[in-house]
């Protein structure tokens, strides 16, 4: 016998490695298959990878949710409870609160912890406490059972039970692998987010109120930089992002392009007064509605000669309005360029960690409505040390914004 097995001499006809006779009781084996191949039988379309690959996306970002508001809910337990028990109990402090109504999942969690201190799971000491194993419900259980020591910081317990209540039913989802539907998906996020908002969680990002932040947004940060939002055309954007969202509130507004018309005609007058008004100081750049650049994308549009230039005097007649009503015109600045035009571009509160921006590139047979958008979020995104330098695209509009502010001329 060598190391490689043992030899079997071929069999002569009649013998039972090569008989066609099956005898009783026996399984007959399945005819080899081709290299590579399972068999129809098993095989998965693409319709069936399209299905479970869909099915893998919505559980995966179910799961950063539930995962957020779990450590947030710890968090909170431990920060409300721990002063509470432990001095009494010490380490046991999480087995004493959850009293003997809890005596029988505090325990299972007690012995988990154990079994993954022997076997080595614990890969960060962070999480050697018997609260790191406890399960969404069992916190929440927590809380429910001891109310009047949470009650002092959370207005309505009932608000916080509801949204429990729905993630329950997508964590029991994502936690048997079934599929979740889009409408479930939707309502998670959004009970999870109302969670951590009532838990004060808050943001690190103060844009978080205009533009709510994206629990997926840290994970796909490195690859596309601070782009939070793409959008097929205009329409789509402000079907999820309407101009007040965008604009209300803003504290300074610097826009580029050729006749703004996301905020000329989607932001009333008196709406931009109002802004004004209340300490936001707004720069505009319209396209020169005299250039030969108007007549030249003019001509790429397929549009009569003169069209879109009246179409951006129109625009800027509007504007010129709107400063003229302010008490202070010079926070409402307005000016012209006469070089072609790349893209437009909103930059809100661009001058700070906040920002948010709109961002279109002109194509040359399709108007600003039908172009692709990009909404950026400035300063929202956390640069790894190896990464130095590689700040996003919400500086580079910012920049050229500045630059072709200083070469443009005012409007009076």
């Amino acid at each position: 016998m060598g190391s490689g097995g043992l030899e079997l001499p071929p069999g002569d006809e009649g013998h039972e490695g090569n008989s066609t006779d099956v005898p009783p009781g026996a399984v007959s084996l399945a005819r080899p298959m081709e290299m590579g191949s399972i068999g129809p039988e098993l095989d998965w379309g693409a319709d069936a990878w399209r299905e479970v690959r869909t099915r893998a996306q919505r559980a995966g970002r179910a799961y950063i949710w539930l995962n957020l508001v779990e450590q947030r809910l710890r968090a909170v337990v431990a920060a409300v409870l721990r002063p509470i028990y432990e001095p009494v109990h010490g380490d046991d402090w999480v087995v004493a609160a959850a009293g003997p109504a809890g005596q029988e999942w505090v325990q299972r969690a007690v012995a988990v912890r154990e079994v993954s201190r022997r076997k080595g799971y614990l890969l960060d000491p962070a999480d050697d406490n018997v609260l790191s194993f406890l399960t969404l419900p069992q916190l929440r259980e927590l809380m429910v059972q001891h109310w009047p020591c949470f009650e002092p910081y959370f207005d309505e317990r009932r608000d916080v039970e509801l949204a429990l209540d729905e993630l329950e039913v997508t964590r029991n989802v994502v936690s048997r692998n079934r599929a979740l539907s889009e409408a479930v998906l939707g309502q998670a996020e959004r009970a999870a987010a109302k969670l951590l908002e009532i838990l004060g969680a808050g943001s690190d990002v103060p844009s978080a109120r205009r533009l709510p932040v994206d629990a997926v947004e840290d994970l796909v940060g490195d690859r596309y930089a601070d782009v939070v939002g793409v959008h097929s055309d205009r329409v789509r954007l402000l079907r999820q992002f309407p101009a007040e969202d965008l604009f209300g509130g803003a504290r300074r507004l610097d826009a580029i392009g050729i006749g703004l018309n996301l905020l000329v005609q989607n932001f009333s007058g008196r709406r931009l007064v109002r802004l004004a008004e209340t300490g936001c100081r707004v720069r505009l750049l319209f396209l020169n509605p005299a250039s030969s650049a108007v007549k030249r994308r003019e001509r790429e549009l397929g549009i009569k000669r003169g069209e879109l230039s009246r179409a951006v005097e129109m625009n800027i007649l509007h504007m010129r309005r709107v400063r003229a009503r302010l008490r202070d015109p010079g926070a409402f600045e307005i000016q012209v360029y006469d070089e072609t035009p790349r893209f437009t571009a909103y930059l809100v509160d661009g001058d700070g960690s906040d920002g948010i921006a709109i961002v279109q590139s002109y194509l040359r047979r399709a108007r600003g409505m039908e172009a692709p958008v990009l909404v950026l979020r400035g300063g929202g995104r956390v640069v790894k040390p190896d990464e130095i330098g590689e700040e996003g695209l919400f500086p580079t509009y910012r920049e050229e914004f500045e630059v072709a502010w200083a070469d443009s001329r005012p409007v009076s």
